[in-house]
């Protein structure tokens, strides 16, 4: 009885009673074989457009590694058929081609591997309809399905590329919530902001001065209902282009502002009802003020 062979490695099955004496030879070459199958790594040199991935029964053959480390000097994009088309394969490839390489196995999906990247690939052997199937492709992590597509996983690792983008209350931002990443909607950055963009102290009743704290702008309420008031501003922890809006909610007495000297503005003395001081330069203030009562 003939020897016959494996349907996806090509190892030869020796026929009984066949090879008296030689047998030995055929195992030695089928442990190779499967050697290769297991853990193989193989070189494979790339030219042109095109190259074939043979497996030959019973044979050491380039198809017959589980790693294919892709070479050579293609002159571009290289489709790489898996020969035969009937027969299943697992092929971990490392493309170092310098250009991208396309595998194939029949009519049915292939697979492209840019230049230096690496894919994890399986062909199904279903002949002339074969299809080569990425196993990279739809992972499973933690139970879920990762579905995030390589050009929003390369935004994130801190991709440059942008695009013109009207901003609507239904969008979302990737935000970092105490060490959990979330989706989190504009309309909650917007409320966060217009909260936090400046401070709303309790109304000063009495003479003193107004130092931040902070590095935010300020709107200060001042109730002269129980006496005059003098103010003096500070720039203190303000930014530069941050503000104090000073506001006089009261008709009765005086409210006069004293600014860090060489602030620039026109002084209304005891007469000022509201006014906006700016930190111009870190030191000093630019500032308005005007009468409301």
């Amino acid at each position: 009885m003939a020897s016959t062979y494996t349907d996806n490695t090509g190892i030869e099955l020796i026929g009984a009673g066949e090879q008296a004496g030689t047998w030995g030879n055929t195992t030695n070459n089928n442990l190779k074989i499967i050697d290769r199958a297991i853990n193989g790594i193989g070189a494979i040199t790339l030219s042109g457009t095109t190259h074939t991935l043979t497996t030959s029964d019973g044979t050491l053959s380039d198809g017959g590694f589980k790693v294919l480390v892709l070479g050579g000097s293609p002159s571009g994009t290289n489709t790489i058929t898996i020969s035969p088309n009937d027969q299943d394969k697992v092929y971990f490839v490392h493309n170092l081609s310098g250009q991208t390489a396309t595998f194939t196995q029949g009519s049915g999906a292939n697979v492209s591997i840019p230049d230096q990247a690496k894919e994890l690939i399986y062909a199904d052997g279903a002949g002339s309809g074969a299809a080569v199937v990425s196993l990279f492709n739809s992972l499973s992590y933690g139970g879920n399905r990762l579905v995030a597509t390589t050009t929003e996983l390369n935004i994130m690792d801190g991709g440059t590329s942008a695009t013109s983008t009207t901003v609507a209350d239904a969008d979302r931002v990737v935000f970092n919530d105490a060490g959990t990443m979330k989706q989190v909607a504009v309309t909650d950055m917007s409320t966060y902001y217009n909260a936090n963009a400046f401070l709303v102290p309790s109304a000063i009743t009495s003479s003193g001065s107004l130092t931040p704290s902070a590095a935010k702008s300020i709107y200060q309420k001042v109730d002269t209902s129980s006496g005059n008031i003098t103010l003096t501003l500070a720039i203190g922890s303000l930014a530069i282009g941050q503000y104090i809006i000073v506001d006089k909610t009261s008709s009765s007495n005086t409210l006069t502002l004293a600014y860090p000297s060489n602030s620039q503005g026109v002084s209304l003395g005891n007469s000022v009802s509201f006014a906006i001081a700016i930190n111009q330069n870190g030191s000093i203030f630019t500032f308005v003020e005007s009468i409301k009562f």
